[in-house]
């Protein structure tokens, strides 16, 4: 089994430059320090406690906080010494937006466009992994006054009273967001979280050396099983997606199976998958497959929909293809965006929330990460049109059907998270 590790080319694509994706970079390593650039922006380098009572999904896996579920949802509740800050009130002056997020998961003119809007300035912290990001929330590390969780942590940061409840009178634009994302079932009400990113894991292929097509296989998760393929198979270095690859390649359709069997059946057909074809484990699908490393590849839809940004020269963007099952029974999943109780400017944190929901610098956003927003007028046909997607990746767009009838990869309960992590290092080696 072989690993590659991302990297970091600054390339153009689309309508404006795009670097190394939020997805593809969780193979690095952390946060780094940075430096003040122009604009006024500067780029920098298990949780378990009490926070009142949720309505909602109750675990029956010993979780200390509910697992929301779409059939479950959960109100988080609005402690009277954390409640939402007041109407009416004026930006902070002289400030400097402190925003806490993922590598290359924002698009850096959106943040100076911001900033011009405003008057104010911005310094950009990132980490590398979900767990780095909330510990040194938690810690007191640091301090943010916007940051860009997962849905499938938000029980850790509720647990730890991590996050700011919102005034909804700040961010008008959730208007423009598809209807769910006024009632979440993961943040009922949407009292702490706005939508961010939207995205599918599915399979790309390089048309022109795997003549197998998908759409027609009767199981298209077996794809990488093909012993022709050796040494030109991927899979993704994320132990949530590589142990679905599993179940789904088991028709086992549960992403949050907590039966120790199906996680162990999961885990052996990775195992063998390896034994056939001396597997990769990376997250340079965006990269690997255009430059044909990779002919077959789990992969991110936001990482494929930027794929022509890495074509070598001379070769069509047109061989790559991605597949999402057309029944939708395969990962599907949100981003969120939240402002953290440590916010020392939460009425601007508030203004950048309702400006990411803004179309324009939505689509000026996707042009550089190469993920969609779910917005109302962000169409395949727009995408498209506006040269951010080529016409032969719409596959990669996600509609509020696929969101709705998808599969989510949600919070697990710790013990239940561990057995997860377990199978993973067991088939991967711990890399």
């Amino acid at each position: 089994m072989e690993t590659q590790s991302p990297k970091n080319p600054s390339v153009s694509g689309g309508t404006g430059g795009h670097t190394l994706s939020r997805r593809s970079f969780l193979a690095g390593t952390g946060a780094a320090a940075g430096i003040a650039v122009a604009g006024g922006i500067a780029v920098a380098g298990p949780l378990i406690a009490g926070c009142g009572s949720a309505s909602g999904a109750s675990s029956s896996d010993g979780s200390p906080y509910p697992l929301a579920r779409p059939n479950h949802p959960v109100t988080w509740p609005i402690a009277t010494d954390n409640k939402p800050i007041a109407s009416g009130l004026s930006p902070e002056r002289g400030a400097t937006l402190k925003i806490y997020n993922w590598a290359a998961y924002l698009n850096p003119q959106v943040v100076s466009n911001f900033c011009k809007k405003y008057q104010c300035k911005a310094e950009v912290t990132t980490y590398g992994t979900m767990p780095e990001g909330v510990e040194k929330l938690r810690s007191g590390e640091l301090t943010a006054d916007v940051f860009f969780p997962r849905i499938d942590v938000l029980g850790q940061l509720q647990a730890a009273r991590l996050l700011r409840p919102l005034n909804h009178s700040y961010i008008p634009n959730i208007a423009q967001a598809w209807p769910e994302f006024s009632d979440p079932f993961y943040d009922a009400g949407w009292r702490y979280t706005i939508p961010y990113t939207v995205y599918t894991t599915g399979m790309t292929w390089r048309k022109d050396y795997v003549h197998e097509d998908p759409y027609r296989m009767a199981n298209a998760w077996a794809m990488p099983w093909q012993a022709k393929y050796k040494g030109k198979v991927a899979v993704l270095d994320d132990y949530r997606e590589g142990i679905s690859l599993g179940l789904l390649k088991n028709h086992i359709y549960n992403l949050n199976a907590s039966s120790p069997a199906q996680i162990a059946r999961a885990r052996g057909s990775l195992t063998e998958l390896n034994s056939l074809v001396d597997v990769h484990v990376d997250l340079n699908d965006f990269s690997n497959v255009p430059s044909g490393q990779i002919w077959i590849h789990e992969a991110f839809s936001g990482d494929m929909a930027s794929a022509a940004a890495y074509m070598p020269k001379g070769v069509s963007v047109d061989v790559i293809g991605y597949w999402f099952p057309p029944d939708n029974k395969g990962p599907v999943g949100n981003d969120t965006v939240t402002i953290p109780r440590s916010s020392q400017n939460p009425v601007l944190a508030h203004l950048f929330l309702d400006y990411l929901l803004e179309v324009s610098n939505a689509l000026e956003n996707t042009s550089y990460i190469g993920y969609m927003q779910p917005l109302n007028a962000v169409t395949p046909d727009l995408l498209v049109k506006s040269q951010i997607l080529p016409p032969s990746l719409v596959s990669t767009v996600v509609t509020p059907t696929m969101l709705s009838r998808g599969l989510r990869e949600l919070e697990l309960a710790p013990a239940v998270d561990a057995e997860w992590e377990q199978a993973w290092q067991e088939f991967s080696g711990g890399l």
